[in-house]
């Protein structure tokens, strides 16, 4: 099978040396597994700017959207309710979680191409005190645009209310103040910005919020309180966890140290991303998202105008030569996606544009 990389939000293309800690077999019993899981643990809070006092860290087996799950299903009682800021396919996904477990859901949506306004979130928790959790998407890679989370957060807390980001897509690659934002639940995932592999996600927890959630979820495996009870006393799971993924996710930890923390790692993102858009702009593919509120990790285009193509025809011969791009997620347009996490660097970017540049010229049909 030819090697590509991938340009997509994640999973993403990760270091032969984070690959190869997966050739360990490890006991999910053994004390050295377990201190390497406490390790872990306390290196999310660093990264999240927040104290072993205050906040704490749960991993969770399964994709992103399982550790979602666990917090909506864990967090939110049988007697609260929440709103969810929801403008593309993660937000409204977050809306479907809370709705399928029947929890008391309100849902505020905003165009794709806009992102949620914190003074219309104010004004929905002051109309309707019932509210007691606010859940918002950071980095909605449907769009590719990025929430201002701070704005929202400090709306949500001038209320009162527990609020939960999906920094799935963001956490690690973009510096995220947790505490200052007062975020009380902030999810995300192996396979995403750390540049581990898919297996589990983390939730970052304030203790009191976390503490308030004994006895609420309705699930056996996605219980978040539960998890981090048996995780507390010793760094065990307590179901079967995904051995090598925790192993190779360790080592992608000590090389984002190793590039220079989160503050590095961000410049890389947006340097790639800045580059991305100058040279599909000089070729007239437009982004989707205005340069305001455009995030790093991956961007929606619009078609370039005047050109007939279909998508599978584009994402073979760019595949073939190297690189595996996204299609789009907008329903009100023709777009595709490409992202620039994971181990990507300039070098790449320009090399993927040179190849649509070149398919462009020789496939591509001019429309009258």
């Amino acid at each position: 099978m030819p090697d590509y990389k991938l340009l997509t939000p994640g999973p993403l293309t990760t270091t032969e040396t984070v690959k190869k800690e997966m050739m360990f077999d490890h006991c999910t019993w053994d004390d050295d597994y377990k201190q390497i899981t406490q390790k872990i643990r306390k290196e999310l809070l660093k990264l999240a700017h927040v104290s072993e006092e205050e906040y704490t860290a749960v991993l969770m087996q399964g994709s992103g959207t399982f550790g979602v799950e666990s917090v909506i299903g864990s967090s939110v009682g049988d007697q609260e309710k929440i709103l969810v800021c929801a403008n593309g396919a993660y937000g409204e996904r977050m809306a479907e979680i809370a709705q399928k477990m029947g929890k008391n859901t309100v849902v505020y949506r905003e165009n794709y191409d806009r992102i949620p306004d914190a003074a219309k979130v104010a004004e929905m928790l002051k109309e309707d005190p019932e509210i007691t959790h606010v859940g918002i998407i950071h980095s909605e890679t449907t769009s590719g645009i990025l929430n201002d989370i701070a704005a929202v957060g400090k709306a949500v807390k001038a209320a009162g209310k527990t609020f939960i980001v999906d920094a799935m897509s963001s956490f690690a690659g973009v510096d995220i103040d947790v505490p200052g934002i007062g975020i009380d639940f902030l999810v995300s995932s192996a396979n995403k910005c750390v540049q581990g592999v898919p297996g589990f996600s983390y939730i970052i927890c304030r203790r009191t919020a976390l503490a308030a959630c004994e006895g609420k979820s309705r699930s056996l495996s996605l219980d978040l309180y539960d998890q981090w009870v048996t995780m507390e006393k010793d760094g065990k799971w307590r179901f079967t966890s995904p051995t090598h993924t925790v192993l190779a996710f360790a080592k992608a930890l000590e090389e984002l140290q190793e590039e220079g923390g989160i503050q590095a790692r961000a410049k890389r993102y947006l340097e790639n991303n800045r580059e991305l858009i100058r040279r599909m702009e000089a070729m007239g593919i437009r982004p989707y998202i205005d340069a305001e509120h455009q995030g790093p990790i991956i961007t929606t285009f619009f078609y370039p105008e005047g050109k007939h193509f279909s998508f599978d025809e584009m994402y073979r011969y760019i595949k073939e030569r190297g690189y595996a791009i996204y299609p789009g997620k907008v329903t009100d347009a023709d777009t595709f996606r490409i992202g620039n996490i994971g181990e990507i660097y300039l070098e790449d970017i320009d090399r993927v544009c040179d190849t649509l540049e070149a398919f462009l010229k020789e496939h591509c049909q001019e429309v009258a």
